[in-house]
């Protein structure tokens, strides 16, 4: 065995010290490129990909107040702006059961994951909106589902009336609905269907007025523009994901 003093053992010592050496420095640029990887700011993709994820997420983390205002204003049929009030808001989110039976496989096949709804009355106490909103994984899913949903103003297949007993909607009926529309933006598909408070039936109505339900489209744009606009990511924050 060579004693530590051997010069025979002087390139085994050296090889091994360089190696340690070798190790140590390359522990300290993994170090030094993991601090450097938690500290630097997030790139423009990254803040694209945050925004675009929290969007996603607002079905899920927004108060159902914030979803669905109290009230929201619209352009009345006569000129000015008046405001629609909100009665309810359904305490099932499930997809198939807000929706008619024809509309559940396309919705299934683009992957809907909750569909929220919320019935609304216009400033003259005479229309019962319900709108509602339907939540996809992500933008291409969202847009085909409404390619296979029914265009035009038809009211059925489509959205089912939410009614709230003891209000002013409690004779909204789906044989009450009289018009509907499909909207989407982003993840999310906003429908809407629409009828009058005294829940007559639309064959029971003589001359069709597609004017007085013109503000319920207004209601969802609102609703959809609420829910998809933007915002500029705080990756100090919780509830962003840079």
């Amino acid at each position: 065995m060579n004693e530590p003093n051997d010069p025979r053992a002087w390139p085994a010592l050296i090889v091994t010290t360089v190696l340690a050496l070798v190790c140590a420095v390359a522990a300290g640029v993994a170090a030094s490129a993991a601090v450097a990887e938690l500290t630097r700011e997030p790139t423009a993709d990254e803040l694209r990909r945050a925004a675009t994820a929290e969007v996603s997420r607002r079905w899920q983390v927004w108060p159902a107040g914030r979803l669905f205002p109290e009230t929201i204003q619209y352009a009345a049929e006569q000129g000015g702006q008046e405001s629609a009030r909100r009665v309810g808001i359904a305490a099932d989110h499930r997809c198939h059961t807000a929706v008619d039976a024809k509309l559940v496989p396309a919705l299934r096949a683009a992957g809907c994951q909750a569909l929220l709804r919320a019935t609304y009355i216009d400033a003259l106490q005479g229309v019962v909106v319900t709108i509602g909103v339907a939540a996809f994984p992500d933008e291409t899913r969202a847009m085909r589902a409404e390619e296979a949903l029914p265009s035009g103003e038809r009211p059925e297949p489509g959205l089912r009336a939410l009614a709230f007993p003891g209000t002013v909607t409690d004779r909204f009926t789906a044989e009450g609905r009289q018009a509907g529309s499909v909207r989407q933006g982003g993840p999310y598909v906003v429908l809407t269907t629409a009828g009058q408070v005294d829940g007559r039936p639309a064959r029971a109505v003589g001359e069709q007025r597609p004017a007085v339900f013109a503000f319920a489209r207004s209601l969802a744009e609102r609703v959809l523009t609420g829910l998809t606009r933007p915002v500029t990511p705080d990756c100090a924050s919780p509830e962003w994901l840079c």
